[in-house]
Formats: C-alpha cells, sequence, structure tokens
C-alpha cells in the first residue's frame, strides 16, 4: 500500500514502514508467533514485535533507537534492534538493513609479556638440519577470543596469570615425538630413531621429557600450549590464539576453538 495508508502484514496490522513488513514477513516465513505493537512487560513502551523469544524493535529514525535503548534499560527485556545504520563506512551501508543486539557479541584482547618466554631442546628426525638435538629461546603471544561483559572480555592480570601457568609446563623441557621411545629399564625416557644425520639413542630424566602426539615442531608446540590453556579459560572465551616465536623473525600461530567443557577443538 502507499505510505499514507502504511503496510498491511498477513494479520491484518498495518505497519509503519517497509523495514516493519520485511520483518513481520521473515517471522511468519519462519512460523514464529508474534504480537505487533506490543507492550514491554514492567514499563509504559511498547515494541515493534514480541516473540516467545523476546523483542523486536525496528529502528527507523533517531526516535525509535531512543525507544530501543529505554527498552533494553528494562529489566529483564530481551531485545534485538533491526534497522539502517545510523554511521556508514560506504554510501552503499545505508541502503542495508542490518541487526544489532545489546552490544557486541564478542571481542578479542591480546597478551605479550617477556615473563612468558620458555627455553627448550626438541629433535625433528624428519629434518636433516633439525635432526640433531638442539635448542631454542621462545616467546609467546596469546589471543583470547570471546563475549564481552561490560565492554571486558577478561582481565589482562587473571589472563597473564592463566598463561604463565601453562607457560612453566614447557620451560626447559625436551620435546619429541613419543612414537620415538623405546623401553627404558631405569625409569629414564629413552628416545631412539635413524635420520639424515644417523642413527640416535637419546635418554633423559623423565621428568625433563615432554612427550608429544606428533613431532615437536612449532606448530606442533603452539597447539600443545593450546590444549592447556583451553581448560583453565573462564567459560565466556569461545577462542584462543596461540603464537609462538622461534627465534626472532620466525614462528606458528595456532588458533583453535574451545568449547564450553574448556576443551579446544
Amino acid at each position: 500500500m502507499d505510505s499514507e495508508v502504511g503496510y498491511v502484514d498477513g494479520r491484518g496490522n498495518v505497519l509503519r514502514s517497509r523495514a516493519e513488513l520485511a520483518v513481520a514477513r521473515m517471522l511468519s516465513y519462519l512460523g514464529v508467533e508474534y504480537e505487533y505493537d506490543a507492550p514491554v512487560p514492567g514499563s509504559d513502551l511498547r515494541a515493534d514485535f514480541a516473540t516467545g523469544r523476546g523483542l523486536i524493535e525496528v529502528v527507523d529514525s533517531a526516535e525509535d533507537a531512543e525507544k530501543l535503548s529505554r527498552i533494553r534499560r528494562v529489566p529483564g527485556a530481551r531485545v534485538a534492534g533491526v534497522g539502517r545504520p545510523s554511521r556508514g563506512a560506504r554510501a552503499s551501508d545505508l541502503r542495508e538493513i542490518s541487526f544489532y543486539e545489546d552490544e557486541p557479541e564478542s571481542g578479542s584482547i591480546f597478551i605479550e609479556d617477556p615473563s612468558f618466554a620458555f627455553d627448550y631442546a626438541h629433535v625433528l628426525p624428519l629434518v636433516e638440519k633439525c635432526s640433531v638435538l638442539h635448542g631454542h629461546t621462545s616467546s609467546i603471544m596469546v589471543e583470547l577470543i570471546g563475549g564481552m561483559t561490560d565492554n571486558l572480555v577478561m582481565d589482562f592480570g587473571e589472563a597473564k596469570r592463566l598463561v604463565r601457568g601453562a607457560v612453566a609446563e614447557f620451560d626447559h623441557k625436551f620435546f619429541v615425538n613419543e612414537k620415538y621411545l623405546v623401553p627404558s629399564e631405569d625409569g629414564r625416557c629413552r628416545v631412539k630413531f635413524d635420520g639424515p644425520r644417523g642413527s640416535f639413542d637419546i635418554s633423559v630424566p623423565s621428568e625433563t621429557a615432554y612427550l608429544l602426539r606428533g613431532e615437536a615442531t612449532v606448530e606442533n608446540l603452539s597447539s600443545e600450549l593450546v590444549r592447556i590453556l583451553a581448560p583453565r579459560l573462564p567459560p565466556n572465551i569461545e577462542a584462543v590464539g596461540v603464537y609462538i616465536y622461534e627465534g626472532n623473525n620466525k614462528g606458528s600461530h595456532i588458533i583453535s576453538g574451545v568449547e564450553r567443557g574448556g576443551q579446544a577443538r
């Protein structure tokens, strides 16, 4: 219908804008029951749409944006806004329909600190240059991605404490693929392999060895650090990224989702 009369949904409601009509049609298509121009419990406000899952406010003007803000302040109100951005980086943005909730769903922080450095030895039998026992001093940067509360993903001090604890398990260890482990009568960690630089038979105290499922590459160390760190993170953290620098100008970056049970995936 023309703009002087309004837009009518399939239930006979006269809507105020084409955007409201689009929302009504979408809800009907999805089979979602809704009430139009519904009262917001606990206030004198009315939301454009009320469903069993929450409220929807269509933002077509500054007044609508102000009403959305007021609804959000009503205790217990669960509301999402749908409308055109008030600001756009591109002119085309002004023709788009946007969906937004109370605040960004997630954010990220990164932590890099001198205390995250660790020393280690490893051997890579499949790589000629690295098939002899050798060591590195590596530094770490960790990125945490997750839901925000009061615009905060996680306290930096607590994040540093957790990362330091994980890094401590790496420091001054000998990393090696567990498949090279051979039985040892004295309880030590003994690894034996034939590599491009000859046959090696290495024995170290068990408490100084760190056996890996796979080769002791910096990529695998990144993954292992994610595996250690994930269960220690708060439940709002959805993903963790680990950068391990092997020297000054090379390294590895691994990012992994974190299941709600605290395991990396």
